[in-house]
């Protein structure tokens, strides 16, 4: 089967979100901390299976600029200075079809380790 190619790419008003659309009229609209705690970078996935690097504190993570590599995959900017991972064409539309699965089990590692979307972020609401 032939790798699924967007045929538009667009990142939104905010660069909170990243948005693919396919031939077919499937469209994904991916969050950039989705896409960044998803990060195929050595960096968040490791060197091996024991080796991932769990994300914290990508809540407010923008898409800083997005550039093609070669005819196969989107290389992806980040605002907090990722830019190592190479998304392939292949694993966007993965991405895509299993977001609701991927985002629920990253859930649930954060949970399951004391981890936090917002990192090490206090927030003490002062009575005004």
């Amino acid at each position: 089967m032939p790798v699924p190619v967007p045929q538009r790419i667009a990142v939104n008003r905010d660069k909170d979100q990243l948005s693919l659309t396919y031939v077919d009229t499937q469209c994904f609209d991916l969050s950039a901390e989705y896409l960044r705690v998803s990060s195929p970078s050595a960096e968040v996935r490791g060197h091996g299976p024991d080796d991932e690097m769990l994300q914290v504190g990508k809540r407010w993570v923008r898409i800083q600029d997005l550039q093609k590599a070669g005819n196969y995959a989107l290389k992806i900017h980040f605002d907090d200075g990722h830019d190592s991972g190479i998304y392939t064409w292949d694993y966007l539309y993965d991405l895509g079809q299993n977001h609701a699965r991927y985002w629920d089990d990253y859930l649930a590692k954060l949970q399951h380790q004391g981890g936090s979307r917002d990192g090490d972020t206090q927030v003490i609401n002062i009575p005004g």
